[in-house]
């Protein structure tokens, strides 16, 4: 595949045969059109989503035991216990459920779990 890219890219940034019409700049022309697509790609998609992801692991690695969590089904919970990539919710008196780690979604701030309450 890479060497019939470089194969296509040689054959394109050679000269024309002669009598042939002028094309010269259309294969420079194209790679800076592909070069500005993947930087669209790059910005609009793949950055994001790679930041959103170091954030999760970061408040994922930084869970403590009273911490209110949103896990990835929906589920509102307190942090009860960490043990290795397991983490034990509690999600109402008395009912604790095990999760892993990579569930949690989200923490909850202070003013969402009140509005939870009301």
């Amino acid at each position: 595949m890479l060497t019939d890219l470089a194969l296509r890219l040689s054959t394109a940034l050679a000269p024309a045969p002669d009598g042939a019409p002028n094309t010269e700049g259309h294969a420079a022309i194209m790679i800076l059109f592909y070069g500005g697509l993947f930087a669209i790609f790059y910005f609009l998609l793949i950055r994001p989503q790679t930041k959103r992801s170091k954030e999760t692991q970061v408040m994922q690695a930084d869970l403590s035991k009273g911490d209110s969590v949103i896990t990835s089904s929906g589920i509102y919970g307190s942090v009860h216990k960490i043990k290795d990539d397991v983490v034990t919710l509690q999600i109402a008196d008395n009912v604790r459920v095990k999760f892993q780690l990579s569930a949690i979604n989200s923490r909850v701030r202070e003013s969402e779990t009140k509005k939870s309450d009301e």
